[in-house]
């Protein structure tokens, strides 16, 4: 009798069992998840320019970066975006990019300015974009490649002869008859000169000659360079690759050693005929 009546409080406490856990699993269920207020995209970045700069020059680029954790899911900064960026060159003797690092806004990117010195050489800009709110970090990582190159350098003196204020006005800079590049002129006082220089980046000029000009005509006279002339051109003259004397210098050792190994030949064989004597 005893027994049956433990039998019966243990199914009785197994059936309580059964209906206090699932209510407790369903309650939990049931219970809301922390709400997550950022991290609706994946960070990006992204650097844009030149490929080409000259030596002792500054140059004008783009970083870019948005996403991550410090984005909401509407797009809204919550948190802060900021590059940190790192210059690998085999010089590095006056190179560098400013700033170098800053926080994203709005506008998602941001001006940067690369200085090089004087050695040409290929540098990697790596920039690093870091997303961070609420003791959540994201980063993704990006590298542009940049060659520094020794530039052909065009200047020129712009003087105002006439005795009125010349406004700003471009000129434009061409090479073989083609525009590469211009340069604004400021304003130009009555007698007042200004100073013309223009740098081209380039990896090479095929062989034969090629002409930069310049040419102020578009301005009816009113400026001139300083020789008096209203175009300026200068020539430069392009050789072509060296020969290639590898194959020569080959020929040439190959014939050495065969005239070395012929005398030897006919020294062992006059050695031989008169040993037999």
């Amino acid at each position: 009798m005893k027994s049956e009546q433990r039998r019966s409080a243990l199914v009785a406490l197994g059936l309580l069992a059964l209906l206090v856990v699932p209510g407790t699993f369903v309650g939990l269920s049931l219970t809301a998840p922390e709400a997550r207020a950022a991290g609706a995209t994946a960070v990006t970045a992204a650097v844009t320019g030149p490929t080409l700069v000259s030596t002792n020059s500054t140059t004008l680029f783009q970083v870019s970066g948005w996403g991550g954790p410090a984005i909401s899911a509407n797009g809204t900064l919550v948190g802060s975006v900021r590059f940190f960026s790192n210059l690998v060159a085999p010089n590095l003797t006056g190179v560098s990019l400013s700033p170098p690092t800053a926080n994203f806004t709005r506008n998602r990117s941001i001006a940067v300015n690369l200085v090089t010195g004087g050695a040409a050489e290929s540098l990697t800009i790596s920039i690093e974009v870091s997303s961070t709110y609420s003791g959540k970090n994201e980063s993704t990582n990006v590298s542009y490649q940049v060659n520094v190159v020794v530039p052909y350098v065009i200047s020129a003196t712009i003087v105002n002869p006439t005795s009125t204020t010349v406004t700003g006005f471009p000129v434009y800079i061409t090479l073989d008859g083609n525009v590469i590049g211009v340069v604004n002129v400021s304003n130009l006082f009555a007698g007042q000169k200004f100073q013309l220089s223009y740098k081209y980046p380039t990896l090479g000029l095929s062989s034969g000659t090629h002409t930069f000009a310049v040419s102020l005509v578009q301005e009816h006279g009113l400026v001139t360079f300083a020789n008096g002339q209203t175009v300026y051109t200068e020539s430069v003259y392009v050789t072509g690759s060296p020969p290639d004397y590898t194959l020569w210098y080959i020929a040439g050792i190959v014939a050495f050693f065969g005239a070395i190994f012929i005398f030897v030949t006919r020294v062992a064989a006059r050695r031989r005929g008169t040993a037999r004597r």
